[in-house]
């Protein structure tokens, strides 16, 4: 096999035992198709020199990578879905498939799928997914991972021969399976089905794995639960700032759609904002607004509520309480960096950071539909060095009105984090790479209509020159 001397795989979660997850076996799927391929993160996975007839094998068909896991384990899970309690979850048409250490930093990384097959949790799925699905998520970790929000990795996505019936898309529909890098496939969903059992122990049991392979610092913390419950906390605060300042709305935001590393993954119906506008929803079904745009760090603290809930078979609840209070300063903190970052400015001091921060966010209600989310964070990008470009370009009428005295005034004092930035072509251009729903339907359609995949891979292509010109990811 061809793999690198830096490939290093695991099996840390099969050693959890049988309450955890459940052995399965991939679908025989009538052909695979390579449709993407992230060679990049393979190569930090040790698997760069995978040849075409590997990457089918174990990417396509699912066989097992040597010396990692010998078998798909399908997660167990519960979970809240819109606030009403499921206990009849867990991987339904996914399964983690490796585990991996990440080369230069050991860190360890999951291989999981979508679109494999059913599982003893596909209740009456068919365990598939659809083309349309696998080429959206590629889409939605692309443009996340490019604006610096902690993502999952689309790692490949094979089509498999299968028409499909729907009812969300025109059916039959294509078919196809998408494997997905995470740092850690634990969701707040695996401690409700123990909590909702009453099985302190396999609580307990889970928190004490989570801390040793994912948070070894805290190892040797007098009150485990509350210990992992402040990390997870400060993870998941950082996670919705991230999405607030990147204009995401991630649609689904139910408790088995979030895990205890503050990453955010699997992507159904998620939008970017065309324009700030805090009612935003990305679902259809989301009929009340309960995951709007605007409430989403509601709904992120709702859900670590849930898993305090659980961590209460073990541990006090004044630790427990304390950790949930921390909750809102660490998001209004987290949101700031995560504008500043955006807008590529160093600032002298919090306070002129926290001024500018709102004076942006009052420039964008100001501009309306009228300015659209992702041009105004690439007209800005540099502050006071990048104030021409902006003035003179498309938006610049718009900037000079009244309304936008206050953000003009204060981002001329902010120079530019990483100058050498600007110097991409990416910011010479007088528009972003956005991702919005039309441009997702325009590229689907080539793709539907004739087969034509160079309008998604040129996509693809200039998502990753913004990745290099933010120079947010490695």
């Amino acid at each position: 096999m061809l793999i690198r001397e830096t490939y290093r795989p695991e099996t840390l979660f099969r050693s959890l035992g049988p309450e955890f997850a459940d052995p399965v076996r991939p679908a025989v799927f009538p052909m695979t198709v390579p449709r993407f391929v992230n060679h990049r993160v393979l190569g930090r996975l040790g698997l760069g020199l995978l040849d075409e007839a590997q990457i089918l094998a174990h990417l396509g068909r699912l066989e097992p990578l040597p010396g990692a896991q010998p078998q798909p384990l399908a997660v167990r899970y519960h979970g809240h879905q819109f606030r009403t309690y499921n206990p009849d979850l867990g991987d339904g048409r996914g399964f983690l498939f490796a585990q991996l250490r990440e080369t230069g930093t050991g860190r360890l990384s999951d291989l999981s799928t979508k679109g494999s097959g059913r599982t003893p949790y596909s209740r009456f799925g068919d365990g598939r997914l659809t083309l349309k699905g696998g080429v959206r998520e590629v889409l939605a970790t692309a443009m996340l991972e490019a604006l610096g929000v902690n993502t999952s990795h689309s790692v490949s996505l094979m089509e498999t021969g299968e028409a499909l019936e729907r009812n969300d898309e025109p059916s039959p529909t294509r078919s196809a399976v998408l494997v997905r890098r995470t740092h850690g496939s634990i969701r707040f969903g695996g401690f409700q089905r123990h909590a909702f059992h009453d099985r302190a122990d396999l609580v307990g049991q889970l928190t004490e794995h989570v801390l040793a392979v994912y948070q070894p610092d805290l190892v040797d913390a007098p009150d485990p639960g509350a210990a992992l419950m402040n990390r997870v906390v400060e993870q998941s605060a950082t996670l919705v700032a991230g999405w607030m300042a990147a204009g995401f709305v991630h649609g689904v935001l139910n408790t088995d759609n979030m895990n205890i590393n503050g990453e955010s993954f699997d992507y159904g119906p998620y939008r970017f904002l065309p324009f700030n506008d805090p009612t935003f929803v990305a679902a259809y079904f989301d009929q009340n607004g309960l995951y709007a745009f605007g409430r989403q760090p509601e709904a992120v603290y709702w859900n670590l509520r849930q898993l305090a809930g659980c961590l209460l078979l073990i541990s006090e609840e004044t630790g427990l309480a304390a950790a949930l209070e921390r909750f809102p300063d660490l998001y209004r903190e987290a949101l700031r960096r995560a504008m500043v970052r955006r807008l590529g400015v160093r600032g002298a001091d919090v306070p002129a950071e926290q001024a500018l921060v709102s004076a942006a966010f009052r420039a964008l209600a100001a501009g309306g539909a009228a300015l659209r989310w992702e041009p105004f964070f690439h007209d800005w990008f540099g502050g006071a060095a990048s104030a021409d470009r902006a003035l003179q370009g498309p938006r610049g009428a718009l900037y000079r009105e009244a309304a936008f005295k206050e953000f003009r005034t204060l981002v001329l004092d902010f120079e530019p984090d990483r100058p050498a930035r600007l110097d991409s072509p990416v910011f010479a251009r007088s528009e972003p790479e956005e991702l919005l729903y039309d441009e997702i339907e325009s590229l689907w359609a080539a793709i539907a209509e004739r087969d034509d995949w160079s309008p998604l891979n040129a996509k693809l292509d200039r998502l990753e020159a913004t990745r290099r010109a933010y120079g947010v990811c490695a």
